[in-house]
Parts: structure tokens; C-alpha cells; sequence
């Protein structure tokens, strides 16, 4: 068994009963997480380059998004593009989520650089376990480049 790791995530929802279950869900799992939640595209943009309300604050940069598509002010694909395009952030792994979705949609996010793509289940067991999913993956199965793993840093 590997030991247990530390992730930042930022999670990128508008929609509170969402929030509240992708919470729960990586809440109660054995790893230990600072997760940061963010309620739209500009929002996340400015936690991602430190502006705004996130100027003066010490956070560590994300480990990876969980980004939905669907936002106000800057919708998911805008975020993913921006933050694919920057040397700085490019690497951070970023998850798309969306309750619906068309072809047209996912070829686009991963045109844009996503890294996953994710249908959210309107059944709240199912979509607790989807959550739970992705988070065993990208922290257990998936491995990070070394400036980007958290147990690689000492």
C-alpha cells in the first residue's frame, strides 16, 4: 500500500447541491485533501493566478481541477483553454464534469487539453461513486510528474 498523499484540489461548481456531494464524497475518502471551491470560471482563473480576493492569500497551486463545463462569467472550456495555454499551469491534470454532454462537447474539451472527461449521474449513489472514481485515479493510479507529486516533495 502506497502512503497516503497529500493532493490540492480545486474544484471549480457552481451549482450548490453538486458542490455539496463532490465534497462529501472526497471528503470521506482515506486520503487527505485540501480541496478549495470555486463558483465560476472567472473565479477560478483568479484562484489560479492569485488575483482578486486571492492576491494577498498563500495557497498552494491545485494538483488537479475538477472543472464543470457549465459556469457563469467564463464557462469550463474558456478556463481549460486558458489554463492549457499557460506554461505555468498547463500540467495541472484538469477534469471535465458536466450532467450532459454531446459529442461536440467532448471532442472539444479535449481538443482544449482536458485530461478526462466525466458525465456527473443524476443518481446520487452513482454520482457519489463517480467522484470517488476519479479521485482513487488521479491519486492512486495516476502518476504525476515529479515536480507536480506531492509525495515526491519533502
Amino acid at each position: 500500500m502506497r502512503a497516503e498523499r497529500y493532493y490540492h484540489i480545486l474544484l471549480v461548481e457552481d451549482n450548490p447541491d453538486h458542490i455539496e456531494l463532490i465534497l462529501e464524497a472526497l471528503e470521506n475518502s482515506d486520503s487527505a485533501n485540501q480541496i478549495a471551491v470555486v463558483n465560476d470560471g472567472e473565479e477560478a482563473l483568479d484562484y489560479m493566478y492569485r488575483r482578486g480576493k486571492y492576491l494577498s492569500l498563500n495557497i498552494e497551486r491545485p494538483d488537479f481541477l475538477l472543472l464543470d463545463i457549465k459556469l457563469p462569467r467564463k464557462d469550463g472550456f474558456q478556463v481549460l483553454s486558458q489554463v492549457k495555454a499557460d506554461s505555468r499551469l498547463k500540467t495541472i491534470p484538469v477534469i471535465l464534469l458536466t450532467t450532459s454532454s454531446t459529442e461536440k462537447e467532448i471532442e472539444q474539451g479535449y481538443r482544449l487539453g482536458a485530461n478526462s472527461f466525466v458525465i456527473k449521474p443524476l443518481n446520487f449513489k452513482e454520482f457519489t461513486e463517480k467522484i470517488k472514481d476519479i479521485q482513487m485515479y488521479w491519486e492512486w493510479t495516476n502518476i504525476l510528474p515529479a515536480a507536480l507529486d506531492p509525495s515526491s516533495q519533502g
